[in-house]
């Protein structure tokens, strides 16, 4: 096998190591796809200044992100159906993020429970939440977080409706998957992952099946997550989980300058500038174009986070110069696991950090506290005075 020297070697081995319908679901967005296009080629037009005859020795990327150490500022994404991409992935890729000092979070559509991945591991994991229709099955999934000793909640404020993603539709996209010939061609012609899965319990939602109301098995899921996305979500919600809660709240999904404003009315402890991939709103802008404006906004009083468009140690370097605290890495992964399961997943934090730490060196910095803005030669064509 070729070396794996970058995330796009991850992506062309997951292409062919994982089927159809679940590579789509990872490498996909909304309607055109335009959203989620730019959230790549946006990071293109920041330009780095490049310093030399300066000292590059004893560098560090350690920082902290709400609080918590992190080996270099960056976490998992919470990602949905991340144990399609490889047998028991959420419980690989936590156990991934415990090796290399970076936090895990689990989102409530992942395959894994909350209670599989805790039984796994052995430090905290960040817990994502979906607000429901149902706010008993809400109230429990925030009770088995902290059960379970999540550090944080992750809610996601932009999917009350669900975008429209045709790969999806026409792949016919299920967990577990269907039985269809086109379905059965695509496992057969992917026998690693077929073997990993034959060799796994965890097939489906298992934060969902047994423990929402009236859900004990695949045939009632379906219906039940299309009707459950509460489409009436609300400020006073995001106040009543803070509540519930009672830790650290990090909120997801914030693309506009007045709601990250708002988000500060109800005590988040940061905030993640995100556009979900650009799996919602097709013809957003791209996180990061958004990311000076609220970092302007809000950024002396909350912590400001960014997802979206990183697909390596550049972008993650790119996003701190531009007022970042922090950053979340979703698609990178879900290839690592689908080309190599956990030793894919090694293998992308081990590019990523060389891939930062070389970049800042090279910028002439050796702490990543350091980095800002002066640290850019352009942003989106403007020169950086």
């Amino acid at each position: 096998m070729a070396p794996i020297l970058e995330i796009e070697d991850l992506k062309k081995l997951a292409r062919r190591r994982v089927p159809k319908m679940f590579f789509d679901y990872a490498d996909s967005g909304s309607w055109t796809e335009s959203t989620y296009r730019a959230n790549e080629s946006d990071f293109a037009q920041i330009k780095l200044r490049q310093r030399v005859a300066v000292d590059m020795t004893n560098r560090t990327l350690a920082t902290k992100m709400i609080g918590q150490d992190v080996s270099m500022p960056m976490a998992l994404a919470p990602t949905g159906l991340c144990g399609m991409q490889r047998a028991d992935g959420e419980i690989l890729a936590a156990q991934a993020c415990e090796k290399f000092g970076v936090p895990f979070t689990l989102s409530t559509m992942s395959i894994c429970s909350i209670e599989d991945v805790a039984e796994n591991t052995s430090k905290p994991f960040w817990f994502q939440l979906y607000v429901m229709r149902d706010r008993e099955f809400a109230n429990s999934l925030i009770d088995r977080a902290k059960a379970a000793g999540c550090s944080a909640l992750v809610l996601t404020l932009d999917l009350q409706i669900l975008g429209q993603r045709h790969k999806d539709l026409r792949n016919g996209l299920s967990a577990p998957p269907k039985f269809t010939p086109k379905h059965i061609w695509q496992m057969a012609t992917s026998p690693r992952w077929c073997m990993s899965m034959a060799q796994t319990k965890r097939r489906t939602f298992r934060n969902i099946v047994g423990h929402a109301k009236g859900i004990s098995d695949l045939s009632s899921l379906g219906a039940w997550t299309n009707e459950q996305f509460d489409p009436k979500l609300s400020w006073d919600d995001v106040k009543w989980i803070k509540d519930r809660w009672g830790g650290p709240l990090i909120l997801k999904g914030i693309l506009d300058k007045e709601d990250a404003v708002k988000s500060l009315e109800c005590g988040a402890d940061a905030i993640v500038v995100s556009n979900h991939g650009g799996r919602q709103l097709d013809s957003a802008s791209s996180a990061i174009a958004m990311l000076p404006e609220i970092v302007e906004a809000v950024g002396d009083k909350v912590e400001v986070h960014v997802d979206g468009g990183i697909r390596s140690g550049q972008d993650v370097l790119k996003a701190m110069c531009l007022g970042a605290k922090g950053t979340y890495i979703g698609r990178p992964y879900l290839y690592a696991l689908g080309a190599m399961g956990r030793e894919g997943v090694d293998r992308m934090f081990e590019i990523m950090r060389n891939e930062m730490d070389v970049t800042m060196a090279l910028c002439g910095e050796r702490d990543v506290h350091n980095l800002d803005r002066s640290n850019l030669r352009s942003v989106f064509g403007e020169r950086v005075e």
